[in-house]
């Protein structure tokens, strides 16, 4: 069986982190969406929630498991027995982080590989920091995020329509 390891944040989990998940469930029998800690970034949902709702935006898709991972990503990798590490590109910017990242994994594990999906065209321009931007200030955001995360997203900000 291959399984993809997909790490993120997901603070929120976007129709862009949804399309990679479908996608590459083409690619592989299984794909482990790891929810990560970014110390860098002050998240919204708790790890817990953003577990919930990817649970819950991914209900339908049988090849799906969401879990909660801490440490180094590689070490993740080894433990669910994943094949390769799942990254998204959406432009140029993202691919040289990316590319230095895929290349510190591959030092710190041989075997670890790292496999780039681009988005569709769709959600070329969408990312969870766009998604709570325009949430905050009062624009229509729903589109780029799974329903689940569209309802909990207007409970979190207190956004009443």
């Amino acid at each position: 069986m291959k399984t993809v390891l997909y790490p993120g944040s997901f603070d929120p989990f976007t129709n862009g982190h949804l399309d990679l998940v479908e996608r590459a469930g083409l690619l592989f029998d299984r794909v482990i969406v790891a929810v990560a800690v970014n110390a860098a970034k002050s998240p919204i949902f708790t790890m817990q929630e953003r577990c919930g709702l990817i649970r819950e935006s991914c209900a339908n898709l049988e090849h799906v498991e969401v879990v909660a991972i801490d440490g180094l990503l590689v070490d993740s990798l080894e433990y669910y027995g994943a094949d390769a590490i799942l990254r998204g590109l959406r432009a140029f910017s993202d691919f040289e982080y990316e590319l230095q990242m895929a290349l510190l994994n591959r030092n710190l594990k041989r075997k670890c590989e790292t496999i780039f999906m681009m988005p569709t065209l769709k959600n070329s321009f969408v990312s969870s920091t766009l998604v709570k931007e325009v949430a905050r200030l009062g624009g229509n955001f729903e589109d780029y995020v799974p329903p689940p995360v569209a309802d909990a997203l207007k409970i979190k900000l207190g956004i009443v329509k």
